[in-house]
């Protein structure tokens, strides 16, 4: 099947940038006459579509922003990063009268699929990428696809995808640094999935504010689920020389590290201090309540959503910096005892 011809292809004939084709095709002023009626006169030539993805976002009809995640649908109703993200996005979706279009996948090559399904069938204006992995093969699919795209982490370089992030340095390093404050020696991190881009950053800022705070730091991967951070936790506090403090990953695994310390007979946090990354009213109902790295998500969800508009508008890529976690300080944290 012959590939569909996009706004860039266009731009390059015609000798101008895409947002001026954009403008140009959605009768927006910002271009002559002489260059409009150019544009046009090219994208009949090349048989572009006028029902692609930038028309939905001129009054056109209108598809919908699209969304993989590439875990069990059943961890939606539990993990609060995902659930609050959507959340943001909807937010903005709303106040263009624009949907979501949410497909759960269960690999990397059926995340994929899904995405040459979308291009093909132009179903989406464009699309949010999260979890990014070392040499992603999305990013180049999506760019030769034609197919608007913010991914949401990183920060990710490039001329034609935009990213928002969130600092995960500043806000790991802090909590380290608090924990040695208190005495902490022995610190052990339970990460989310290795391969991610976001787990090795957290993880290599981690052991580095581990040693220039003299802490003995150690890293486990996991995979945000409770089973998997129960299991972890044991796994942690049956070492002979087990830690002082466990700093997870997610508000879930948190939660289910601190029933299996209850389990092992100790008590938090005079014998084992807890943070989690992320908060959620998980962290503040158990009992001690949880200290976290407090992220707004669904400011951060829309942050994405308007970078995206953006990008399907054909204004040039860019990446950025939404905010900090901050350190909110609760009762699963303090001292050693002697």
């Amino acid at each position: 099947m012959a590939r569909q011809p996009t706004m860039a292809d266009i731009a390059q004939r015609a000798g101008v940038s895409r947002v001026a084709v954009s403008y140009a095709l959605n009768g927006r002023p910002g271009v002559s006459d002489e260059v409009r009626a150019r544009i046009v006169r090219i994208a009949r030539e090349v048989g572009f579509s006028a029902n692609g993805p930038a028309q939905a976002m001129h009054g056109a009809a209108v598809p919908a922003v699209g969304l993989t995640m590439r875990r069990p649908s059943a961890a939606f109703h539990i993990e609060v990063f995902r659930r609050e993200l959507i959340s943001g996005v909807q937010s903005e979706l709303m106040t263009r009268g624009m949907g979501l279009a949410l497909q759960f996948v269960d690999s990397l090559d059926a995340e994929i699929q899904v995405y040459r399904r979308w291009s093909a069938d132009r179903r989406v204006s464009g699309v949010l990428l999260c979890d990014l992995v070392a040499d992603d093969p999305r990013v180049p699919l999506l760019e030769s696809l034609d197919l608007p795209a913010v991914v949401v982490g990183g920060p990710v370089s490039g001329p034609r995808l935009s990213s928002v992030w969130s600092d995960d340095a500043t806000a790991v390093a802090e909590s380290v640094h608090y924990l040695a404050a208190l005495g902490h020696r022995r610190v052990t991190r339970v990460g989310g999935p290795a391969e991610m881009l976001h787990t090795k950053l957290r993880n290599e800022v981690f052991l580095g504010a581990c040693a220039e705070s003299g802490v003995d730091g150690a890293v486990l991967a996991s995979d945000y689920t409770g089973e998997a951070g129960a299991q972890a936790t044991r796994r942690i506090l049956s070492a002979r020389a087990r830690p002082t403090a466990i700093c997870y990953d997610n508000d879930v695994m948190a939660v289910a590290g601190l029933a299996v310390a209850a389990e092992m007979g100790l008590a938090v946090p005079g014998d084992l201090s807890l943070v989690a990354y992320e908060d959620s009213p998980l962290c503040q109902v158990v009992h001690p309540p949880l200290t976290v790295l407090r992220r707004d998500i669904v400011s951060y969800g829309a942050h994405a959503a308007r970078l995206l508009f953006d990008a399907v508008a054909g204004l040039p890529a860019r990446t950025v910096l939404d905010h900090v976690a901050s350190l909110v300080v609760r009762e699963s944290t303090g001292p050693i005892r002697a």
